[in-house]
């Protein structure tokens, strides 16, 4: 696919009820003149410009729509995620671009399932993810790692929540115990939940019909299990191991919302999650976080 058939696809994608003929993001007006040398259209009504990406988490992009294209084959392809400095080396571009890049897309993952509340049976659970010391070479010299003043503070917990044949979302936390309010809030009323032998997860029985799984005698009794969220913890741990090595707590969140996606639609083909993440991406408003980015405006 060429960039004039990449450009038709996006087009069509964002405007699917007018086969891609344009609509004002101002206005919604649907008469607009083409102005074919930038790519842009005038409204008719109210003479607003805009393009294909104008209001979108890709709005401001200066990528060929072909490259845009390219990165989401790529990272809906990667069935373990896909690093940012192997993304750039894959479109010939910087780091910092790829970074951002996969970044908005990401955030564009985490809207589809946004207001979505889980019922029916649910697996929750907790998975601890970085705040690794490296032990000191000499034995003497080694501290005793489980001590809270010998621990880096970048430990935080992954909490799960995946609805048996539906969707998965995530929250980042510091203690596992802080998911209870989470999960309160994603689980509908009525709904069965299978959670593990922690004592902070005995709050979920006043609220929902809650079963419990001791992991220190059997992973699966009967079936009650939590199995299934902790093949998608899984899919995080070797996410994060074999293509990221080092996630930063703060986007930690990220990270998670994106093995959960990729999780979600496992089984479908490569082009239909392709189209799936372009069509999030262009209903996505503008990203105030990863807008200017790297010009440190997503601080002001």
């Amino acid at each position: 696919m060429g960039e004039k058939c990449a450009y038709e696809l996006f087009k069509e994608l964002r405007w699917p009820d007018t086969n891609g003929e344009p609509v004002c993001p101002r206005c919604n007006h649907t008469e607009a003149f083409h102005i074919s040398t930038r790519r842009k259209f005038k409204c008719k009504a109210c003479y607003h410009q805009f393009s294909v990406t104008s209001g979108t988490i890709l709005a401001s992009r200066k990528m060929s729509f072909v490259d845009l294209l390219a990165a989401v084959v790529m990272i809906v392809n990667g069935a373990k995620g896909i690093s940012a400095l192997q993304l750039a080396r894959n479109l010939c571009c910087q780091h910092k671009t790829a970074f951002v890049l996969a970044h908005k897309l990401r955030e564009a993952m985490a809207s589809e399932v946004a207001d979505l509340t889980l019922e029916g049976e649910i697996d929750v659970d907790g998975c601890y993810v970085g705040g690794h010391i490296r032990p000191a070479n000499i034995k003497k010299n080694r501290r005793d790692r489980r001590l809270a003043r010998n621990q880096t503070g970048k430990r935080r917990v992954v909490v799960a929540a995946r609805q048996r044949g539906g969707r998965i979302k995530t929250t980042v936390v510091r203690y596992e115990a802080q998911g209870i309010g989470f999960v309160s809030r994603i689980a509908a009323p009525g709904s069965t939940l299978f959670a593990d032998e922690a004592t902070h997860w005995d709050a979920l029985h006043s609220k929902y019909n809650t079963y419990r799984i001791n992991h220190s005698e059997a992973y699966s009794f009967d079936g009650v299990h939590t199995n299934y969220v902790e093949s998608f913890f899984a899919r995080v741990r070797y996410m994060i191991r074999g293509q990221h090595h080092h996630v930063s707590p703060q986007y930690l969140h990220q990270y998670a919302s994106h093995a959960g996606w990729l999780e979600d639609h496992r089984l479908k083909d490569n082009g239909s999650i392709a189209r799936r993440l372009v069509r999030n991406a262009l209903n996505h408003p503008v990203s105030r976080h990863w807008k200017g980015y790297w010009q440190h405006k997503h601080l002001v």
